[in-house]
């Protein structure tokens, strides 16, 4: 019932990453849920209705591209913002951004661009805009 920047599923078969993410995410004031691969991912979905969910790509039972696809094909889910946190080799990022994921980090990553790309799609009210025709909201940001 706090004042919570919002909410991010998260998603990963590493118990270590998903405790460096849910660390991280949680000193930013964001609340986080974690699954522990694709499948849980999709059951847990309608109850917690996250704001963010972030995604590792290979994981057992369905991996993290096949859960954006079904994210994605689902209207009731087909409108929240999906990051995939991978190594991010060229295929991985090929087949996420076809499965429709609004973001990529690599891992390793620094906490400072996993919180920055939580806060960025937490607050993509439109759907999102092509780089460099930034709308007004981006006035007020501090640079760097």
């Amino acid at each position: 019932m706090s004042g919570a920047s919002g909410r991010v599923l998260v998603v990963d078969d590493s118990k270590v990453i998903r405790q460096l993410i849910r660390v991280n995410l949680e000193l930013e004031g964001f609340e986080v849920v974690t699954a522990a691969d694709g499948a849980e991912c999709l059951e847990l979905v309608h109850r917690v209705c996250p704001d963010v969910i972030t995604l590792d790509v290979v994981m057992p039972r369905l991996d993290g591209v096949q859960t954006a696809a079904r994210l994605r094909a689902d209207p009731r889910t087909s409108h929240l913002p999906v990051a995939i946190i991978s190594a991010c080799t060229p295929y991985e990022v090929d087949a996420g951004v076809a499965a429709g994921v609004d973001a990529f980090l690599a891992k390793p990553f620094e906490p400072s661009e996993l919180v920055r790309m939580v806060r960025r799609l937490m607050h993509r009210e439109d759907p999102p805009s092509v780089d460099g025709r930034h709308g007004a909201g981006r006035a007020g940001s501090p640079a760097g």
